[in-house]
């Protein structure tokens, strides 16, 4: 049976393709390994005995802590195949953090690279006490590289184990594992604060990549380049599963490069490219970028933020994307809730989310009383339906506060719904600033901001106010070359702009230019931080 696949198991998604697609590209690299699903079953599958020899039982969490390595995906498939739980790690944590997820999870296993950019994994895990049994459960530490350090099992070895476990025991742990096991464990990414370890199974993963997959229409002549982490939804799920339950093989980046992303359409004639809006910005601002054949693309997905209408119109004709997708959803629903079809307008792509994805029940609520809104009323969003998460790890009160009785997830997404079914993200309910009793939303304020022509981005949050309680302040990143930078005419201007288009009590009272803003490893900005940092500064200056 051919793809696309759907209700079926991690690991037995992939023994599929391999019957299937034999000697089709499933994975590959710019350098070395170049998989086959063939090639990639045959491979999992070595792990995956290597891993029952060093004693990982079903049901155990093993966190995955590196970049998008070959040996990531491998081991999603692995340890899908013996019924262990793959806990992604983000890339960014530090040693506080990385034990939390360790603790949290109660892991008994972790595989890790040496570090990424500033940050030296094995030394934080030294310091969090996980070479030295300073953490309860944990018992296997697998080092993924050259040259491995005190404390770790080579990745390696786990081929020499191997030997020590037949197929048939494999294939009977296998047969073991059901659809609705928990088997994928990601930490929410922490835009409001403190994550929480979101259980997902086959039949949320698997079923909802096929879904995302189907809207971009792919078929095993597609191929992804996959410049997203893996750690992430976007990631393993949208990205991994969204191509291979259709038979689409994948390009994927060991980190975000916009020259490697170029490079990679460029030689392997990608079809389909993923990334959050700033990814696609840093693409086409390449210095090189003309010198890329980019005429292959047709399809993707972009998330994390809503895309401004200039920059969508320039990644449909620059970078020869005319079928590109916006993608809303969570970590809590596998995490796709809405896609735009690939022939919507641009104006649905950029601002809208697109339509509810088969087979999921969408409703908007007052947040207060629960009541349904009406068409085109705002509310918040609300999903229920097969990719709705299992619930969060050893948290049920959370859980519960998550998911209500009749099986509604509560996203925290303020929304509306148009009369053609497009979905309205408006912000989140826990974003709204409460200034003098008026409710604010910041993506009305957002909006109006980014159509500056020397703005390039902005994010609006509240703070606090003597008087009003909370105002009303902007973080804003100009243009590259745009004049005025951090003067008081520039600012002036902004509000004036603001002013020109906005009720008086929405026009920032504070507004202030970044580099940069704070980002979770999605793409969403941190407003809990821009928050922070800015009534830092308002109190020094009191």
């Amino acid at each position: 049976m051919h793809p696309p696949y759907s209700d079926v198991t991690v690991g037995e998604l992939l023994t599929r393709l391999a019957r299937a697609l034999p000697a089709h590209d499933a994975l590959v690299y710019a350098q070395s390994p170049r998989y086959t699903f063939d090639a990639l079953e045959r491979e999992a599958r070595t792990i995956a005995r290597g891993l029952m020899a060093l004693g990982v039982e079903s049901g155990e969490r093993v966190v995955v802590w590196a970049t998008n390595v070959p040996e990531w995906v491998v081991l999603q498939f692995a340890l899908a195949k013996i019924g262990a739980i793959l806990v992604t790690a983000n890339t960014s944590l530090r040693a506080k953090d990385i034990e939390y997820v360790l603790r949290q999870s109660e892991a008994t296993t972790l595989a890790t690279i040496r570090g990424f950019r500033d940050v030296d994994y094995v030394g934080a895990l030294a310091e969090a006490g996980a070479l030295r049994g300073a953490i309860p459960g944990l018992r296997r530490n697998i080092y993924i590289g050259a040259d491995t350090p005190e404390g770790f099992t080579p990745y390696e070895q786990l081929r020499q184990l191997a030997a020590r476990v037949s197929d048939a025991d494999l294939d009977a742990r296998g047969r073991a594992v059901g659809v609705d096991d928990v088997i994928n464990m990601q930490y929410t990414s922490g835009t409001t604060g403190f994550p929480k370890g979101v259980m997902l199974s086959s039949r949320n993963i698997v079923n909802n990549g096929y879904q995302l997959g189907a809207m971009l229409g792919y078929t095993p002549a597609d191929r992804l380049c996959l410049c997203v982490p893996l750690f992430h939804c976007f990631g393993c799920v949208i990205g991994v599963l969204g191509a291979f339950t259709h038979g689409a093989g994948l390009c994927p980046i060991e980190a975000f490069d916009a020259k490697k992303v170029l490079e990679t359409v460029h030689r392997e004639r990608c079809t389909a490219l993923y990334g959050v809006p700033t990814m696609f910005i840093a693409e086409l601002e390449c210095p090189e970028f003309a010198q890329f054949n980019l005429t292959s693309l047709r399809t993707g997905v972009m998330a994390g933020a809503l895309c401004p209408e200039p920059l969508m119109r320039r990644v449909m004709t620059g970078m020869h994307l005319p079928e590109i997708t916006i993608a809303y959803g969570m970590t809590e629903s596998s995490p796709g809730i809405t896609m735009t079809p690939r022939d919507s307008s641009i104006a649905q792509r950029s601002q809208t989310v697109g339509i509810v994805l088969p087979t999921l029940d969408v409703k908007v609520v007052d947040p207060a009383s629960g009541a349904a809104r009406a068409t085109g009323e705002r509310g918040e969003l609300c999903c229920r339906g097969y990719n709705v998460m299992k619930g969060y790890y050893n948290n049920p009160d959370a859980t519960r506060a998550a998911i209500d009785k009749d099986g509604w997830l509560h996203t925290g997404d303020e929304a509306s719904i148009d009369a053609d079914g497009y979905v309205r993200i408006t912000g989140r309910i826990k974003d709204l600033i409460i200034r003098g009793g008026e409710n604010i939303a910041p993506r009305e304020i957002e909006d109006r901001l980014r159509e500056h022509p020397a703005v390039a981005d902005a994010s609006v949050y509240g703070v606090a106010d003597p008087f009003f309680g909370e105002a009303v302040a902007a973080a804003v990143r100009l243009k590259p070359g745009a004049t005025n930078q951090k003067t008081e005419p520039a600012v002036a201007e902004l509000t004036v702009w603001c002013a020109d288009a906005l009720a008086r009590f929405k026009v920032p009272k504070y507004v202030r230019f970044v580099q940069e803003f704070p980002l979770t490893a999605s793409g969403k900005i941190q407003k809990y931080k821009l928050r922070e940092e800015h009534e830092r500064s308002l109190g020094t200056k009191n």
